[in-house]
Formats: structure tokens, C-alpha cells, sequence
């Protein structure tokens, strides 16, 4: 047998501790999937050896983690949370900072695989704000491959579904085989690889969108970081969360927030 109970017990367990992600026996086939490749790539073909790597190597542990997470995303997924974002959440902002000074909105993207999320965030700030206002966007993931490949803000053909013309025209280059995102598109966000389970440090945030994450987390995992990202953000400030995600019944401050365009959540204090 290549992965024993036992050895399954070893894995799930250290991965939970170290990043919040929980593996239960309806999904134990993804992990061992991905850590048949894993090893494949190591070029190693035994369970317990690799994990007594991954134990004491925090290098490796960063490559493994990044191996078995699911990066499924595209430009304006969901693009109800994007209207929301357009015609209530930024307006309610502006009104919120009118007169204090403070003419930045702040955001983070949690979670954004390869930067399609943030991309998209970015360009529709650009195009409502006006001159007078600026944003700032921190985006981070788990995946040191996938910000790899947010960083380098290149998507194949394939990749740009879902982009309105007037915004592929405006905002990237045409190239061969795909697309690259203007610089100063790329300019406005910060990508960081960040693990979830940990405080990002990150204060007085307006807006956070972390969207279909926590449902890989058991409902432990998903109340410490709701929690986290209630300690990380400003008061009158807006969380956005995967249309299948839900706080209800989960102990956390924040309030339901139901739009004519989406549903969201507000720190409201």
C-alpha cells in the first residue's frame, strides 16, 4: 500500500497544524494524488522518508504545502462581488473618509492563486476612483508558485476569459501566446506569501476578499482566521467571502451585509 492509515493520520495532521487545511477521508485521494507527484518529482518513492523531510525542513514543507493546493481562479469570477464592490462597498467607503483626510482605500486579497483576483480588483479601482483617490492592494497565497506567477502578470490566451475588451485593450499588452498586465497595474499591488494560519500583520484594512479558502478549513481553522482578518481591519470595512462560504453560526463580530448585487460582510464599529 502506498499510503497507510497511519501514514495518512502523519500527514493530515501536520498539515493541518501548519496551515489550517483539513484533509478528511472523502479527500484523502487529493493528497495522496499530490503526494505521489511530489515524491515523483524528489525523486523518491517512500512516504515516511519524505516526511521526516518535510518535519524539519521548513524549505520543503513551503514546496509540499504548495503542492496539494487546489489554484482554481479567473479574472472577474464571480462578477456579482465585483458590482457590490463598484456601486456600494467603494461609494460607502468614500462617504465613510470624506472629510478625514484619508483618501486611500486599502485591500487585501487573501488567497489569490495567480493574481487573476487582484488584477481585476485593481482595474476596476483604477477605472472608479477618482484622480483624488488612491488604493493599495496587498495580495498573498500559500503557493510560492502561484505568486511566481502573479508577479510575472503573463496569462496565456486561455487564461483571459471573463475580461471585458475595453479592459484587455486598456490594461494589458498583447504578446505571444497570451497577455501581460500593464506596470502600472502591477505597481499597485504587493504580492507576499502569507499562510493563513498566521497574523499577516496587516492593520486598518477597508476591504478584504478571501474567497473560496476557508472551505478548506474545518470550522476551527475558519473562525481563527475570520477572526484574524477582524483584527487586521478598519472599522466600517467590508469581507468578502466565496459564494458557497457562510459565517453563519460561526463566533465572529462581523455583520451580514445583503445587497441588491451580492452578499457580503461588514466590520462595523
Amino acid at each position: 500500500m502506498f499510503f497507510s492509515d497511519a501514514d495518512f493520520e502523519q500527514y493530515r495532521t501536520l498539515i493541518y497544524n501548519e496551515s489550517g487545511i483539513n484533509f478528511t477521508a472523502t479527500n484523502r485521494s487529493i493528497l495522496e494524488s499530490r503526494l505521489r507527484e511530489r515524491l515523483r518529482d524528489k525523486g523518491s518513492d517512500s512516504v515516511k522518508t519524505y516526511f521526516a523531510t518535510i518535519a524539519k525542513d521548513q524549505g520543503e514543507l513551503k514546496s509540499f504545502l504548495d503542492s496539494i493546493t487546489t489554484n482554481l481562479t479567473r479574472f472577474f469570477r464571480n462578477q456579482a462581488h465585483f458590482d457590490a464592490l463598484e456601486h456600494f462597498v467603494v461609494p460607502e467607503l468614500m462617504k465613510i473618509k470624506q472629510g478625514s483626510g484619508n483618501t486611500t482605500i486599502k485591500i487585501w486579497s487573501a488567497g489569490c492563486s495567480t493574481g487573476e483576483e487582484p488584477y481585476t480588483i485593481a482595474m476596476l479601482m483604477s477605472e472608479i476612483l477618482p484622480p483624488s483617490w488612491k488604493f493599495d492592494i496587498v495580495a498573498s497565497d500559500i503557493s510560492l508558485k502561484c505568486l511566481m506567477t502573479a508577479k510575472e502578470g503573463f496569462y496565456a490566451d486561455a487564461r483571459i476569459t471573463g475580461i471585458p475588451d475595453a479592459y484587455l485593450k486598456k490594461y494589458f499588452d498583447k504578446v505571444e501566446g497570451g497577455y501581460k498586465i500593464h506596470a502600472d497595474i502591477q505597481s499597485r499591488i504587493r504580492f507576499d506569501y502569507h499562510n493563513l494560519k498566521n497574523d499577516s500583520g496587516q492593520r486598518n484594512l477597508d476591504i478584504v476578499f478571501c474567497r473560496n479558502v476557508i472551505i478548506y478549513f474545518d470550522e476551527a481553522a475558519q473562525t481563527n482566521v475570520i477572526n484574524r482578518f477582524w483584527d487586521s481591519m478598519a472599522s466600517k470595512s467590508f469581507l468578502f467571502i466565496g459564494h458557497s462560504e457562510s459565517l453563519f453560526g460561526m463566533a465572529t463580530k462581523f455583520e451580514f451585509v445583503k445587497t441588491e448585487w451580492a452578499t457580503l460582510y461588514r466590520k462595523f464599529i
